[in-house]
């Protein structure tokens, strides 16, 4: 009797839990699954769900987006932001939406929980898509790095200098140096394309404008928490998707030509485990790639996964 009251117990704190998500639905039920998972971690789906999200359901795909637990709309104070968390997250999305198995499609940060789970739960997935997403981490920290110091030795920025040195002694595995990093590239304009289209900037105008922009929350706890909890916190999940594909679950990467907190020698890398066919690079295209050049985003959705 008292192991049952446990497990009762435990199963009800789970579904406590994932009834704080935020989830929305775009489209018809009986056409293909996408699920988006955005990126972070302290990120949300407002930009995705405001742009792309219903465009992608004309399309021919039933859209699933959410918030992960304690981030964006998703409020949870008792969010421990692990890996293992966001599985359950996604198994009860599954689950409350009678879903047995759905394309992923992750973006940024969102991609190696995409890809985590993927490997995880090979059973429940058609096919894993990369829009921007990490898979090397490491090596994109040590690119924005590298080449903010080169643009600093250009300019002769010592101050630019100095502040890359502290952050290299800083623990790599810690909140601290991921948005220290991260800071460098946003204030270099690595995620923002170089020449706005009409179109990019009418949905950035639209998305500022709209209610979901009063509902980008950001949990500025996330990260630390994150990095408190999660072994996994700066990994390489290339290894992963070679597995993924060993299963013959099919990977597709899209990736924004002007996206600069990716080396060339990363794409490169996975254009290769992706494959040609698998692969898109955007030109006058950087991170958020579904506002940027989303026409071509969609198109390129549409053409992999129908």
């Amino acid at each position: 009797m008292k192991k049952l009251l446990l497990a009762f117990i435990f199963t009800i704190s789970i579904f406590a839990n994932s009834q704080n998500l935020y989830i929305k639905t775009y489209g018809n039920k009986e056409n293909k699954t996408i699920v988006f998972i955005h990126g972070g971690p302290s990120g949300n789906s407002t930009l995705f769900e405001a742009t792309t999200a219903q465009k992608l359901a004309d399309k021919g795909f039933y859209v699933l987006v959410y918030d992960r637990r304690g981030e964006g709309r998703s409020a949870d104070s008792d969010a421990k932001f692990t890996y293992k968390e966001a599985f359950q997250d996604l198994n009860f999305i599954l689950k409350k939406y009678n879903l047995k198995k759905v394309t992923l499609i992750g973006h940024s940060f969102g991609g190696l929980v995409a890809t985590l789970y993927t490997a995880k739960y090979p059973e429940k997935v058609n096919s894993l898509v990369l829009a921007g997403a990490l898979f090397s981490q490491q090596e994109t920290y040590d690119h924005i790095l590298n080449s903010v110091s080169k643009i600093a030795l250009t300019k002769n920025d010592s101050s630019q200098l100095d502040k890359i040195k502290a952050i290299q002694k800083l623990n790599k595995n810690s909140a601290e140096y991921r948005k220290a990093c991260f800071d460098l590239a946003g204030e270099n304009n690595y995620f923002k394309m170089p020449n706005p289209t009409v179109e990019s900037k009418q949905l950035y105008s639209d998305y500022e404008a709209s209610e979901f922009y009063k509902t980008n929350i950001r949990n500025k706890n996330a990260p630390v928490l994150f990095y408190q909890n999660e072994k996994q916190n700066n990994i390489d999940s290339r290894p992963f998707l070679k597995e993924i594909k060993a299963k013959e679950i099919p990977v597709y990467a899209i990736y924004g030509q002007n996206d600069g907190i990716f080396s060339k020698d990363q794409i490169i890398s996975i254009k290769t485990i992706a494959g040609k066919n698998h692969f898109a690079l955007i030109e006058n295209c950087s991170h958020y790639l579904f506002v940027d050049q989303q026409n071509e985003f969609l198109l390129q959705i549409k053409n992999w996964l129908k």
